[in-house]
C-alpha cells in the first residue's frame, strides 16, 4: 500500500471567471451567488442603528437593493454611479498617469540636468490614454472616480493647450532671431 504522505502533491485550482470558449464557467457563477447571498446574510446581521453610525450608512445601499429586487415596479433613487463607491486602485492609476503626463509637461525636473523636460508627444500620449479609460469605464464608475476622472482631464487638457502654445511661440521667436 502507498504512503499517503508521498502521493500528496500540489493542487492546481483554476480560478478563471471564463472557460476557452469565452463562456462564463458554471462554477464561477455558483461562487458569485454564494458571495451575493453571504452579503445579503451580512448586511440582514448588522443591527439597526442611527442614520448618521457607520453601520447605518453602508447597510442603506444594500437595503435598497434588495428592495429593488423585491418590488421591480418601484421607481429607481439612486443611478447605478451613485452606489458604486469610490476604488483606490481605480484612483492611484489615474495618479499614476496624471503624475507622468505633468512630468512630460515640464512639471518635473530631469534628475540629470535638473532642468524640467518637454515631451509634448508623451505628455498627447498620456492624456489620450486618460481618455481611452473614461470612454471604456464610462457608466461602470462610482460618482468619484468619474468626477476625479473628468477633473484630471480637464486640468490636463488645459495644460497641454497651455505649454504646447508657449512652446509653439518660443520657437517662432527662435526662427526669427536666426
Amino acid at each position: 500500500m502507498a504512503d499517503p504522505k508521498q502521493d500528496e502533491g500540489f493542487k492546481v485550482v483554476d480560478r478563471r471567471l471564463f472557460t476557452e470558449t469565452g463562456e462564463l464557467r458554471k462554477d464561477a457563477v455558483e461562487q458569485e451567488k454564494r458571495d451575493e447571498e453571504a452579503a445579503k446574510r451580512a448586511t440582514a446581521a448588522q443591527p439597526k442603528s442611527s442614520p448618521k453610525s457607520a453601520a447605518g450608512t453602508a447597510a442603506a445601499p444594500a437595503t435598497e437593493k434588495l428592495g429593488e429586487a423585491a418590488n421591480p415596479d418601484a421607481p429607481e433613487s439612486q443611478t447605478p454611479e451613485e452606489t458604486i463607491p469610490p476604488s483606490r486602485g481605480f484612483e492611484m492609476l489615474v495618479n499614476f498617469l496624471t503624475q507622468n503626463a505633468a512630468a512630460m509637461l515640464g512639471g518635473m525636473a530631469d534628475p540629470r540636468t535638473g532642468q524640467a523636460f518637454l515631451d509634448l508627444d508623451g505628455a498627447r500620449e498620456m492624456i489620450d490614454m486618460l481618455d481611452a479609460l473614461r470612454e471604456k469605464t464610462r457608466g461602470n464608475l462610482g460618482k468619484e472616480d468619474d468626477q476625479l476622472l473628468i477633473e484630471v482631464l480637464g486640468s490636463l487638457k488645459l495644460t497641454y493647450m497651455e505649454v504646447s502654445k508657449a512652446a509653439t511661440e518660443a520657437m517662432a521667436k527662435k526662427a526669427q532671431k536666426k
